[in-house]
């Protein structure tokens, strides 16, 4: 959330550019999109089923292409936004929950209930479990990195060709690598 916060920011914006040399490279990465979409489904049927509807205590995570929108409002250019997807296993939801609250991810919406019930808990862990669970009994959580990667702007980075100004035709691709014709009747 920082990192969105970071490049949300004018002021932080322009931070980042004083740091980096002309034609300088920003590098970072986040977790993102869909990560732990297995504790957001069993929390959210968890607590529906106990309580009547259910509160995010997930944090939300950035999409991919509001990451890129983000880089290139901060005035980066020459953009890559790339995605890779990790699974850890653990013993229940009990586990996950405590090394998310130690990471410091627990939900920092201010519009949610402060508390999860007992009863949700326990009704979350088994719909996790029968609906995610491994043979082994371990649960997946699920973990989207966003990696990303701008440049900061400088007048010897290349710059795209002038509109118009290929010399061949994208119908012409298909015969790439294809033998020139030489049959002449």
């Amino acid at each position: 959330c920082f990192l969105l916060f970071l490049l949300s920011s004018s002021s932080s914006s322009s931070q980042i550019h004083q740091v980096l040399k002309p034609d300088g490279v920003f590098i970072g990465a986040m977790v993102g999109g869909e990560t732990l979409y297995e504790l957001r489904c069993s929390l959210q049927l968890g607590e529906t089923e106990r309580e009547g509807g259910f509160s995010p205590h997930v944090s939300p995570y950035t999409a991919v292409t509001d990451l890129g929108n983000l880089l290139g409002q901060a005035g980066f250019t020459m953009l890559t936004v790339d995605t890779d997807e990790v699974q850890v296993h653990y013993p229940g939801i009990i586990e996950v929950m405590t090394d998310l609250q130690g990471m410091g991810e627990s939900n920092c919406a201010w519009n949610r209930r402060s508390m999860l019930n007992r009863d949700s808990i326990l009704a979350a862990a088994a719909i996790y479990k029968e609906m995610y669970g491994s043979e082994d009994g371990s649960v997946p959580a699920t973990f989207e990195i966003l990696y990303m990667i701008g440049w900061k702007p400088h007048e010897s980075q290349a710059k795209p060709a002038k509109r118009g100004s290929a010399n061949v035709s994208f119908a012409d691709l298909s015969q790439i690598g294809q033998p020139p014709n030489t049959n002449k009747f």
